[in-house]
């Protein structure tokens, strides 16, 4: 009789817990207490090591080969008047270049970390949500389900003998999506009776307009760069035959409600079991 002592090591798990914003890494190890072995079945002891592999979903990798910051702000293309909104040192228009849409992702994951700068490991954290952003945003624009999609951008004007790129040109960026009403909607994410089969009234009068992910760069701001974005945005939108435009903005944010009531958005009136949510719908109205 003999016996043996066998030691599992499990590899190391990421685990994000986004309440915390923290990121914690583990390493288990296990140690089975010898127990008694048949010496019939083994002559001799040894200890083994089993090694457990556990499976994490991977999330869509950013390939950065292609990506060229270094890149200079190309001459703004002869655009139809329509297709961009000039204000100030400023164009709108829509994101055209990969490293356009990068920096977009990058000034999201600044202003969604702005507030914590001071915690640990957020610069890892943002480069990793600038990662997925990124990749979200590509996706959106190759259209999802029927819906269109557009990264706006606020970029610096070309100035007479200054060079800079791309990524020091974009100061701005939104997402504006055109969406379907589902049967029996009135406004976006309207509490309905619901239907064993529910259709999407796929006509041009069942169409909206949703803006989200607004922000600007905090080296930019004060300049009117997210009205004339929202402007552009509203204008594309009704460009496109959509009537209705709307966006959400958090109950807390005093100053974004203040800023989409000055551009033209009115609050929505919902029912008593939309208005459990934490966020305001506001509609443009001019």
């Amino acid at each position: 009789m003999s016996s043996s002592t066998i030691s599992i090591h499990r590899t190391e798990i990421l685990r994000i817990t986004h309440n915390r914003s923290r990121i914690f890494r583990q390493r288990y190890r296990r140690t089975i207490p010898p127990w008694t072995m048949n010496s019939s079945s083994s002559d001799t002891s040894k200890k083994e090591d089993l090694s457990v592999q556990i499976q994490i979903p991977q999330v869509d990798q950013l390939r950065l080969d292609g990506l060229r910051f270094d890149r200079l702000q190309l001459p703004e293309p002869e655009f139809a008047q329509e297709d961009r909104l000039e204000f100030g040192k400023f164009i709108a228009r829509e994101a055209m270049l990969d490293e356009e849409y990068w920096t977009a992702a990058w000034l999201r994951a600044e202003s969604h970390w702005e507030d914590r700068g001071t915690e640990r490991y957020v610069d890892s954290y943002k480069r990793k949500f600038a990662e997925q952003e990124f990749n979200a945003i590509k996706r959106r624009c190759k259209g999802l389900q029927g819906q269109k999609c557009s990264c706006i951008v606020a970029v610096k004007k070309e100035e007479r003998h200054i060079k800079r790129s791309v990524i020091k040109s974009v100061v701005g960026t939104l997402d504006l999506s055109i969406r379907f009403f589902l049967q029996g909607e009135t406004f976006p994410g309207e509490k309905v009776k619901s239907q064993l089969f529910c259709s999407i009234n796929r006509e041009g009068s069942n169409r909206y307009g949703y803006i989200a992910n607004l922000c600007v760069a905090k080296s930019a701001r004060r300049q009117g760069i997210a009205c004339n974005m929202l402007r552009f945005a509203v204008e594309t939108a009704r460009l496109s035959g959509v009537e209705q435009v709307y966006v959400h903005v958090h109950r807390n944010n005093s100053v974004a409600q203040e800023l989409y009531q000055k551009t033209g958005f009115q609050m929505v009136e919902t029912g008593p079991m939309e208005s459990s949510d934490d966020t305001y719908l506001l509609q443009y109205t001019r």
